[in-house]
């Protein structure tokens, strides 16, 4: 299955001008995402917008008849992923997230080692994410005539143009994003959690915060701890090699995007994982070559999506499973803003009895672009 590029959006002329001339077939092109989905001849849409404009373009692409295929982290709030779920079920559209660690052959194996028991009883996990970045003051400047400020803004308060803000460096401001804890941690967490096969139910959080007018606000050190509902302790870090370290009572293993290493990895060449073997994927293209590294293994991630847009088949990086994975890069967030241990429950997907914690579950959202 293959496609065309019939369409590109983005609210920056100098983003799209450039995007159009990339495809010979001279795609049409938009400002505004709503007068992309109107076209009957878009069948598949693709999402790489800042954080905050996931949910609402994927509900709307879904609610317009399209299959989706949309950049991690899936959400910016925890209930957001909660109406995702509900929206994707109603309509029945193909959503593959972006995360595609897990179609990488390190990865995925890593977590067929660790589910099938290589080193034995799964203890601990241990993430190193990497630090976020610091910077400002920043000073106000016009909008830009190519940029449209107050359509980037989104559901977000509307504050004055930083050029700072936008761009790659949404992700430092916790308006749009999460910091490293959503952006790597949609990655590294995600595996971590598909390997832990459970959900946390105690979250432990520690953060410095800069204190930096119109600069950027995430966290200047920051660390979690989660106690999941099976016993496994998973700690996240910014400090040290990033990366993921499985540890169980009878070895470890450690996973990035360069290394998966271990005695149990040795031991795969007396005793190795056979293709009958590998069952993480509910569906999935066994006969695609193994792949590692990300321009790599995002040919089987799309692959994937286009195999189960064609059979109407559940993705890899699915809905639940990626709401699922950042509401845990939520959760870390969340209480390092409470700054104290709090307790979740993952099926009422609530802090119990915590009005302070379970206000962190969702954001107000300015007045024209709400989700629903």
């Amino acid at each position: 299955m293959y496609g065309d590029i019939v369409a590109v959006c983005d609210v920056d002329k100098n983003v799209r001008d450039p995007a159009k001339a990339a495809f010979g077939s001279t795609p049409r092109d938009f400002e505004d995402y709503r007068d992309l989905l109107a076209r009957k001849d878009v069948d598949i849409v693709t999402i790489g917008t800042p954080d905050h404009w996931h949910t609402k373009i994927v509900i709307d692409a879904c609610r317009a008849g399209k299959d989706v295929y949309c950049e991690k982290p899936l959400t910016l709030t925890i209930d957001e992923g909660k109406i995702l779920r509900d929206v994707v079920k109603e309509t029945g559209r193909v959503v593959q997230v972006g995360s595609w660690q897990r179609s990488d052959h390190r990865f995925r194996q890593a977590v067929e080692m660790v589910r099938q028991g290589r080193i034995g009883k799964l203890q601990t996990v241990d993430i190193v994410l990497g630090k976020n970045k610091t910077g400002g003051p920043f000073p106000v400047r016009p909008v830009p005539g190519n940029f449209n400020w107050d359509l980037w803004q989104g559901q977000t308060p509307k504050v004055p143009y930083l050029e700072e803000r936008s761009h790659y460096t949404f992700r430092w401001w916790y308006e749009y994003s999460g910091g490293q804890m959503t952006d790597w941690g949609a990655h590294h967490l995600d595996i971590a959690q598909w390997a832990i096969d459970s959900y946390p139910i105690e979250i432990e959080g520690e953060a410095k915060y800069p204190n930096v007018k119109d600069g950027f606000n995430v966290a200047l050190d920051f660390s979690a701890t989660y106690t999941y509902a099976n016993g496994v302790v998973m700690t996240v870090s910014d400090t040290g090699r990033n990366g993921i370290m499985f540890t169980g009572d009878q070895g470890r293993i450690f996973v990035n995007r360069g290394t998966l290493q271990g005695k149990p990895v040795e031991d795969l060449s007396s005793n190795p994982l056979t293709r009958k073997d590998w069952n993480v994927y509910d569906f999935d293209n066994l006969d695609r070559p193994e792949r590692a590294g990300k321009l790599d293994a995002i040919i089987n991630h799309m692959g994937n999506f286009f195999d189960c847009v064609e059979a109407r088949k559940t993705p890899v990086s699915d809905i639940e499973s990626q709401h699922r994975s950042v509401s845990t890069c939520h959760l870390g967030n969340i209480a390092m803003r409470v700054g104290r241990k709090v307790k979740w429950e993952p099926e009422a997907e609530q802090f119990p009895g915590d009005d302070e914690a379970n206000s962190h579950l969702r954001r107000e959202q300015r007045s024209g672009f709400e989700t629903v």
